[in-house]
């Protein structure tokens, strides 16, 4: 692979005609990293030596699953070698993207600091669900779109046809598609020229004040927070003082400079720039994705257009087991918010569980990877509650509760309850269509609509509840299919729902980590799976423990817990039947006794065995 260093034009000199700035985007596992890895490779910037797979992919766990999570900004120098800007050297700023329905957040974020994008299709697979959502987030974003289909090496393969299914979805010819192969770097480096081509270039005003968008952060322990910016009009320099348009705080630039893609320091940065920024603040509340940086004296006045915030879909109680981690725990939370922006927490706390969190995740895999990262990067040993959606629910005196958790269902009359809706597009092989529509049937799902991308491949649209999708859904349409059917969800509001809160009691007491809000439909059968559950992990008492599953004061399932008897009879090896008798009266008042006195001991065995997801675990991951 030929990479000859090329002279990197100085940045804040650098003319913003020669500036183009592009993510690329598709669905999950259709090689972005391996394209983002050879363009590395073209253009210099990694010796060869120092080059591994997945370069910018720098957590272990995006490196073990082979999936990107955070989206990485890297500045690539590159001298077309056709078109009319043959031979000069032009500066791309290249944005990785994660793929994922999961991290949609990331690569919003990502498009609003870019003018054009990549939008690359695996030749063997075709178009899928997220392919299509991140392509409307581009056109949303009004960016240039450059088709590309990719893995053309693979015997699988099928450009023609893929081409054709692209060029019909976006509106060009199937000639304007791009093949290449990025594991062999077959066509990459025609595809950096038509980049260089076609790619807008970035247009701001270089006499007016600085105004420049954070469109992500992270949390560096030696350093501080490290917050990257597009320089959208003026300049930033070193050792100048700067101010946050949203919260008015002032700090003092100690390092600015450009990834390339390990840090380079610079004097500063220019127009339609991208680039990082060090001021040493250790608060990370202080440096918030979406806000505008402008110089302390004779700033900006208008702050640029920020980003929608995100909002949760899912919620899980995150518990550590040792509750004395409860601060180190909060302060791993603030320093993973900083790194991840569509992270919400509060605290909480469990009658069973003790002093915890209850964090808002954007779907399963986003809370499995930040479980992950909580235990592997701050050492903490956590409990994951099963994971819970928002429900609004009126009751009949008109009093309304938003509830994020099974234990804040309020009691007494209640009016409506509504649960939120999502709308979700499935794209697969035509034969699969039947199986599709009985799991979304079975999942209260109701059909939208129905096309034919091509003669094989079908795309299904359905409104479905959030509820029935966070848990097993993915999981079970991967099975139903063969493991060819891809899902894109977006929430579209709410519904109102007949929905019941299941209790489970021991000994006729509440135990609130257990409770669930359900559909009354499925009420039943959480009640008998649940009490079955835990009457095999609670070990046996000195008396009788019923395990109760009720909704409000009916007792739908029941299951005992026997009673350890010590054998009182031992002794009486003859004589006559009252002595017996005698005996165990005796010893049947002692257990009523301790009944009415004694309290069921659960082990933390039995919440961590029925409340947390591991079950779950791997069930969303596409």
């Amino acid at each position: 692979m030929p990479a000859t260093p090329i002279n990197v034009p100085e940045p804040s000199r650098t003319d913003p005609a020669l500036i183009r700035n592009f993510c690329i985007i598709a669905h999950i596992d259709h090689g972005k990293s391996t394209l983002a890895d050879r363009m590395l490779q073209l253009t210099g910037v990694v010796e060869q030596r120092q080059m591994r797979a997945q370069y910018l992919d720098r957590m272990d766990i995006e490196r073990e699953r082979g999936i990107t999570i955070k989206s990485q900004a890297v500045r690539l120098p590159w001298a077309p070698t056709t078109g009319e800007g043959r031979g000069t050297t032009h500066v791309l700023n290249m944005i990785d993207t994660p793929g994922h329905v999961d991290f949609t957040y990331e690569v919003s974020r990502s498009l609003a600091a870019c003018e054009g994008t990549i939008l690359l299709v695996d030749a063997a697979q075709g178009i899928e669900a997220q392919t299509l959502a991140n392509l409307y987030l581009a056109l949303e974003n009004d960016l240039h779109i450059i088709p590309v289909l990719n893995k053309i090496d693979l015997p699988a393969a099928q450009p023609e046809k893929y081409a054709a299914e692209l060029a019909h979805i976006i509106g060009c010819e199937p000639s304007d598609v791009l093949k290449v192969s990025a594991k062999t770097g077959e066509g990459v480096t025609e595809l950096l020229d038509k980049v260089v081509a076609e790619v807008p270039a970035p247009v701001g005003k270089a006499d007016a004040p600085a105004r420049a968008m954070i469109f992500d952060s992270v949390y560096d322990s030696y350093r501080g927070v490290v917050t990257y910016v597009k320089v959208v009009d003026g300049k930033l320099g070193k050792r100048e003082r700067i101010r946050m348009m949203s919260t008015g705080a002032a700090h003092e630039l100690l390092e600015i400079g450009v990834s390339s893609p390990e840090m380079a320091p610079a004097d500063g940065l220019g127009v339609g720039e991208v680039g990082y920024l060090i001021t040493g603040v250790k608060d990370v509340r202080q440096s918030k994705v979406g806000d505008t940086i402008t110089q302390f004296s004779h700033g900006a006045q208008e702050p640029l257009g920020g980003y929608k915030d995100p909002k949760p879909m899912v919620f899980s109680g995150l518990y550590p087991l040792d509750g004395s981690d409860y601060p180190e725990l909060r302060d791993a939370l603030d320093k993973l918010q900083l790194n991840d922006a569509a992270l919400v927490y509060e605290p909480e706390t469990s009658a069973a569980l003790g002093f915890g969190f209850r964090v808002g995740f954007l779907g399963l895999l986003h809370l499995d990877v930040i479980r992950e990262r909580l235990e592997r990067e701050f050492d903490l040993d956590l409990i994951a509650t099963a994971p819970n959606v928002i429900y609004r629910v009126i009751m009949e005196d008109g009093t309304e509760y938003s509830v994020t958790n099974p234990s804040e269902f309020p009691n007494g009359k209640i009016a409506e309850v509504y649960e939120p809706m999502v709308r979700s597009t499935l794209l697969a092989p035509s034969e699969f269509v039947g199986a599709i529509m009985e799991l979304c049937q079975s999942r209260r799902g109701a059909l939208l609509g129905m096309d034919y991308l091509s003669e094989d491949r079908v795309e299904l649209r359905y409104t479905l509840p959030l509820a029935e999708i966070v848990f097993d859904f993915f999981d079970q349409l991967k099975s139903k299919t063969r493991g060819y059917a891809s899902l894109d969800y977006e929430p579209t509001g709410e519904q109102r729902a007949n929905l019941v809160k299941v209790d489970i009691l021991f000994n006729s007491e509440k135990v609130d980590a257990f409770s669930a809000i359900l559909h009354k439909d499925k009420a039943y059968a959480y009640g008998v799976r649940m009490a079955g559950k835990l009457r095999e992990l609670i070990p046996r008492q000195q008396f009788e423990v019923p395990i109760q599953a009720a909704i409000g004061s009916r007792v739908i399932a029941r299951e005992t817990v026997r009673a350890i008897r010590k054998d009182v009879l031992a002794k009486c090896y003859g004589g006559d039947i009252s002595r017996k008798r005698k005996l165990l009266e005796k010893q049947k008042e002692g257990k009523k006794r301790m009944k009415m006195v004694g309290s069921v001991e659960v082990p933390q065995e039995a919440f961590i065995a029925a409340l947390s997801t591991d079950e779950g675990d791997g069930k969303s991951k596409k």
